[in-house]
Order: structure tokens, then C-alpha cells, then sequence
């Protein structure tokens, strides 16, 4: 082969191993920024059934069946709802026996394939807990925002919003608790939810402008008479509430945050995403890099130091270091920046959104002392 066409073949080829590897990471960016609504976070590894009894379910042995606390159980055609491990019940070295606290949809077999999930319930407040609530829509910049009402006497509203790959059910969780102490409660369905206006490039934008539906639901709840609004945001939700809290022309509204998982890294959280989904290693930086010019995410070299600014008001924050998608390292840095202001509940043993499954009663005892005096 003459040099002159062995280097244009060489060129050829680089060329189109440089496509084909711009493909593959825009393709991994794609699955990377396109949570689905009511999927479970990626690296959770579906469970079988291998036996149910009387308010028992045997599953798969691994670290998350064994995870203390309660869980919901998602497959095809089935919800449950398991409560903690009962120890010594089991038969096998390969399962784990909890207790089946109840079926919701369908039925648990052996053999079944399962999710555990943070959601415990699925329909709406009045199906799934029988506590009356309304359908209402939120005005937001891109159409109408399906949300659900939950009345209470009190004049200090509770704003929900879910997060990463959740819908409003997940903080159906904490609805009774808020409900027993009279709260109205605001759970917001956002762009990407069910039902709710498609972002304009389909895209997951880790709350950059999802948090104008935020905004947009301060406005519907001064609207509706409240006065003062905690917001409670799960994963993206917490970086959709810390941005609503500083931009939004309502913030004075605003007297507490709290933050479950949140995302305060997103270039941490990109990573894991892509690392979720199975991205090859040497993939995974060109990955972050696509996702973060497709989304328009910019780069933060001190993105804790970004956030801190918008905490002006108390804040609740849970999160643990076993939060595989969300670190604890940037939660843990706000705590320290904002000790007048941040009180941070660190969660053992538990996955991302997961900090109130763990320990309920722990969970809601801080978040107890934390609203009292902001009721």
C-alpha cells in the first residue's frame, strides 16, 4: 500500500472510530438523562420470589433484601408493600424472609421478579390511604401541572416534590404524617411527570429548570391562601427546591426547606448515573461531558459553594453515605457552611431516596422538632 493511501485509510478509520464513540456516549448520555417516571434508580438488581406465608416473603439473598426497614416491592402486574427482616425464618442460605406487610396490586408467586423501591404507595391519597385529596393543576411555564391537594387548617403549606425517576407517589410516604398535624399538603406533578408538558428536548435537566414548576406552585399556593410554605424535595427535587428558594420572586413565602438525597454534586451524579447504566469505564467521562452540553448543565467547581448562598431559611437535611447516585460528601460540606441554619440527619444502610424507609419513626421524629415551630 503506497504511504499517501495507507495514511487516508488510517485517517478513514480514526474518523469513524471517532463517530462511532460520539454515538455511543450521546446514546449513554441519552439513557443517562432520560429517568422514566415510576422506574426504579438504575443498580438496583431485580429480586425473585421464592416464597410468601402469612405476612411472610421470601426473597433473593443480597444486600438490598437485607436493608433494614420498609420498602415497596415492584413488578409487572404486582406492588407490595415488605416491612423488616425476620430473622432466622428463613430455609435457605440464597433467601431472606421479611415481613409482607400487604399487597396492593396483583399478586406476589414464586418466581415473581421484583423491585424494592422507597414508593410504598401506589393511586392517589384517597385510593391508597383513604385521606380525602383533590385534583388540582398548577399553572407552569410550560402548561398545566397535575398535582394532588391534601387539605389542612393550618396556613403553612407543604410543598412535595419527587425526584429522579419517582412520581408524586413517592412522597405520598411522609402524607400521613404531615396530614395528622394539619398541614396542607401540595404534592406537584412537574414537566417529564405523567400527564404533565414534555420538556421541550425530553430531557432530565437535574432540576436546572425544573424548578420553575416549583415556582410556579409557590404561586398557587399563596393563591390559595397559604402564608408560609416549607418545601420538601427528594434527589432532584431538593435541587429543585434550593433553586426555587433563591430565585423565585415568592421566596419570601418560603420558611423551611427540607432535603432528602439531594442533588448538590451534578457532575457526581451524572457520573453515577452513567456508571448505572452500564457505561464502559473509559466511556464515562465523554458521557458526562455530552449529558452536560446536551442538558446545558454548567460546569460547577465548587458546587456546594453555589448552593450555600440559597439557604436562608431552616433546613432539614437526610442523607447518608450510602447513597450510591447522590454523594453524602456535598451534604455533609452545606451542613458545615450553614451550621446556623442546617441541621443534617445522617442515614445509615440506606440507598438513594430511601433515608425514611430505613427508620420511619427516626425519620419522623426530626422531622417532628424541625416543623413544630415553623407550623
Amino acid at each position: 500500500m503506497r504511504p499517501a493511501t495507507a495514511a487516508a485509510a488510517a485517517v478513514t478509520l480514526l474518523t469513524g472510530v471517532g463517530v462511532a464513540v460520539a454515538a455511543a456516549a450521546r446514546y449513554a448520555s441519552d439513557a443517562t438523562l432520560r429517568a422514566a417516571p415510576g422506574r426504579t434508580p438504575p443498580g438496583e438488581h431485580r429480586l425473585t420470589v421464592h416464597a410468601t406465608a402469612a405476612g411472610q416473603v421470601a426473597l433473593t439473598r443480597s444486600l438490598a433484601s437485607r436493608r433494614p426497614g420498609t420498602y415497596g416491592l415492584a413488578g409487572t402486574d404486582v406492588d407490595a408493600i415488605a416491612g423488616p427482616v425476620l430473622d432466622g425464618l428463613s430455609n435457605s442460605p440464597d433467601t431472606v424472609v421479611r415481613r409482607l406487610e400487604r399487597v396492593s396490586r396483583g399478586a406476589l408467586a414464586p418466581g415473581t421478579r421484583v423491585r424494592m423501591t422507597p414508593r410504598l404507595h401506589t393511586g392517589t391519597p384517597t385510593e391508597a390511604l383513604g385521606i380525602d385529596h383533590r385534583d388540582v393543576t398548577v399553572p407552569g411555564e410550560l402548561g398545566p401541572l397535575p398535582s394532588w391537594f391534601v387539605p389542612g387548617v393550618r396556613d403553612t403549606w407543604v410543598i412535595a416534590v419527587h425526584g429522579l425517576g419517582a412520581t408524586r407517589e413517592h412522597p405520598m410516604n411522609l402524607l400521613p404524617f404531615l396530614h395528622r398535624r394539619s398541614l396542607p399538603v401540595l404534592g406537584l406533578g412537574y414537566r417529564g411527570d405523567p400527564d404533565a408538558p414534555r420538556p421541550p428536548d425530553g430531557l432530565n435537566h437535574l432540576g436546572d429548570r425544573e424548578w420553575r414548576d416549583v415556582d410556579a406552585a409557590l404561586r398557587f399556593a399563596v393563591r390559595g391562601g397559604a402564608r408560609h410554605v416549607v418545601l420538601y424535595g427528594w434527589s432532584t427535587g431538593a435541587a429543585m427546591v434550593l433553586r426555587a428558594a433563591a430565585d423565585s420572586a415568592l421566596r419570601g413565602h418560603v420558611t423551611g426547606l427540607v432535603l432528602d438525597s439531594p442533588v448538590l454534586d451534578q457532575e457526581a451524579t451524572l457520573r453515577a448515573l452513567a456508571r448505572a447504566r452500564h457505561t464502559p469505564g473509559p466511556l464515562v467521562p465523554l458521557v458526562v461531558r455530552t449529558a452536560r452540553a446536551r442538558a446545558g448543565l454548567y460546569a460547577q467547581p465548587h458546587p456546594v459553594a453555589a448552593v450555600a448562598p440559597a439557604v436562608t431559611v431552616p433546613t432539614l437535611l437526610f442523607h447518608g453515605p450510602d447513597d450510591t447516585l447522590a454523594p453524602w460528601g456535598p451534604s455533609r460540606e452545606l451542613a458545615a457552611a450553614r451550621p446556623d441554619l442546617v441541621t443534617l440527619q445522617t442515614v445509615l444502610n440506606a440507598p438513594h431516596s430511601a433515608m425514611w424507609n430505613t427508620d420511619p419513626g427516626r425519620y419522623e421524629e426530626a422531622l417532628r422538632r424541625f416543623l413544630t415551630p415553623l407550623m
